[in-house]
């Protein structure tokens, strides 16, 4: 037997919809690449959304085509969001941060047909153009008179023309909710990159999932300030929460420096904000010397690798905001878990609470997380028994774009990551798989050593790897940036981890540099800093 309830399918174009109905005179703000800032509102973005729509359709495109971005975060990139998605093709956000070889490969494996990009990326372009025969149009997001002569790409047209010349009445059709909607790929450090295509219904899912109270608690009364980039997993689903609960959006543009962050907050009232752990402390680090203080912001999710517990204690003693630490990947789309607090954690005191916080978080209902140990048996979750981490659920990956093979062991999704789950659900990644350091037969946690060196006041960056060695196997080494103009060397640092961490685990070295390598997502690049420190030992 059935129930006997209507059906709707889940679609992307509903959001807008409900956005524009709802919550139309809604704000959003961007401050664009030729440095002013755009006002928009939620009616605005639908209205344009369908503009796209129709100016797709006079392309001739067949359903799942695929329509790239190379943006930043900005109100045209957002409607291309609605309008690409709402028509039954498929929007595929490239991070421009990769190298123009691998940039023309996504292009070229994802078969592009159209390529709408940013002013500020036009070189990149340039540099990839001939290389994509499947590109046939080419859109610079930019107004008529801004639109560079003689760039050497045939036919590229200005946004504003191309989306002007079509009405804004569209009827957005109906379709399988199981349609792809979005194409993300992977940053690819080992390998080509891997294509995660999602759909109507996963995107949706995630959505609802990512704004109830316990994890991103995203209301209309917000506002939401994505700095992480629309091109890194769709924003982390912000752009489709917001439109969700009719949330005010800021988009920062390119100005991703402390400076500018501040003074977007501060202008807009944002209230919320997502984004690396690198961002953020540039903001920090524009802040306390100024003794700036901010007068709306209230919490920040950070995600993309783990946060330094001084960053998490900065933010909450100095200026009164909430950090969630947040766990995900691109095949998660991406939120698999977020560190908020229980009911009886209230009672805790602030170092017990900070003990949780520390850890990436609780996953919410449409996440499943399981630990297994190198036999494949489950792990309990005690807090202290680590694993393999696998997930599944409702937008979880199933199997990569254009790939035959399930991604997926037994129905569950290996994540790469070796982590602990304790009685209350939290999950704490105790390293990468590929990163983690084996001494002697015991397990040394990167992450571990990496916070105890940022907690150094001097200490403004650092990065753990494991080398070779003929007794133990593998024994850390720490490579340490300075912060400017002070003084650190390596036996004071090797003499501050003594009562933090058990003596096998403290660092056998300590190497001072101007600068670790940082990936496109803005990761640290480990397999890089192995290359540098431990190949010229063979």
């Amino acid at each position: 037997m059935f129930g006997l309830m209507q059906q709707e399918e889940l679609l992307i174009s509903g959001l807008i919809d409900f956005a524009e109905k709802n919550h139309g005179e809604t704000e959003i703000i961007s401050r664009r690449v030729e440095g002013d800032v755009h006002r928009s509102n939620w009616a605005q973005v639908a209205k344009r959304s369908r503009q796209i729509a129709n100016a797709l359709h006079a392309m001739d495109l067949e359903v799942g085509a695929r329509i790239a971005t190379i943006a930043w975060n900005g109100y045209r990139h957002l409607e291309l969001y609605f309008g690409v998605s709402g028509t039954a093709r498929v929007l595929h956000t490239i991070n421009p941060r990769l190298h123009p070889d691998q940039l023309a490969w996504i292009v070229n494996h994802a078969e592009d047909q159209v390529l709408c990009f940013d002013l500020s990326f036009l070189p990149l372009v340039k540099a990839i153009h001939t290389h994509t025969p499947t590109v046939k149009h080419w859109i610079a997001l930019c107004d008529e008179d801004q639109l560079p002569k003689d760039t050497g790409i045939e036919g590229l047209q200005c946004y504003e023309s191309w989306i002007g010349q079509h009405t804004d009445h569209y009827e957005w059709p109906m379709f399988d909710e199981n349609t792809a909607s979005s194409l993300c790929y992977t940053s690819g450090t080992t390998g080509h990159p891997k294509g995660v295509l999602y759909s109507h219904r996963s995107t949706l899912l995630h959505a609802f999932g990512s704004a109830l109270p316990d994890v991103m608690n995203m209301s209309a009364r917000d506002s939401v300030l994505p700095v992480v980039p629309m091109f890194h997993v769709n924003a982390w689903g912000l752009p489709y929460s917001a439109a969700m609960v009719g949330a005010k959006l800021v988009f920062p543009g390119p100005a991703l420096d402390g400076k500018s962050v501040y003074e977007l907050i501060e202008q807009e009232k944002v209230t919320f904000a997502a984004g690396v752990p690198t961002v953020w402390q540039m903001l920090l680090s524009h802040m306390l010397p100024l003794k700036a203080q901010f007068s709306s912001l209230k919490r920040t999710v950070i995600g993309g690798s783990a946060c330094p517990p001084a960053m998490i204690e900065a933010f909450k003693s100095e200026y009164n905001v909430e950090v969630l630490h947040a766990w995900g990947m691109t095949e998660l789309s991406p939120l698999g878990t977020l560190c908020s607090l229980k009911n009886k954690h209230n009672l805790l005191s602030p170092e017990e609470q900070m003990k949780i916080r520390l850890k990436q978080g609780r996953s919410f209902f449409g996440v499943l997380l399981k630990i297994l140990d190198d036999q494949g048996q489950p792990q309990r979750h005690d807090g202290k028994s680590y694993g393999d981490l696998y997930a599944k659920g409702s937008w979880v990956i199933k199997k990569y774009f254009k790939e035959k093979d399930s991604a997926l062991i037994d129905g569950w999704f290996p994540t790469g990551d070796v982590a602990t789950i304790d009685e209350d659900g939290y999950m704490q990644v105790v390293d990468r798989t590929k990163d983690v350091i084996k001494s002697g037969g015991e397990w040394i946690s990167s992450i571990d050593i990496e916070n105890i060196a940022v907690s150094h006041p001097h200490v403004a960056m650092a990065a753990c790897i494991g080398i070779p060695d003929p007794k133990w196997d593998e024994r850390p080494i720490v490579v340490v940036v300075k912060k400017p103009n002070t003084a650190l060397s390596k036996e004071e640092l090797l003499a501050f981890y003594e009562g933090k961490t058990a003596k096998w685990q403290i660092p056998d070295d300590v190497i001072f540099v101007d600068a670790i390598p940082i990936g496109a997502t803005g990761k640290i690049l480990k397999t890089k800093l192995r290359e540098e420190l431990i190949q010229p030992q063979h």
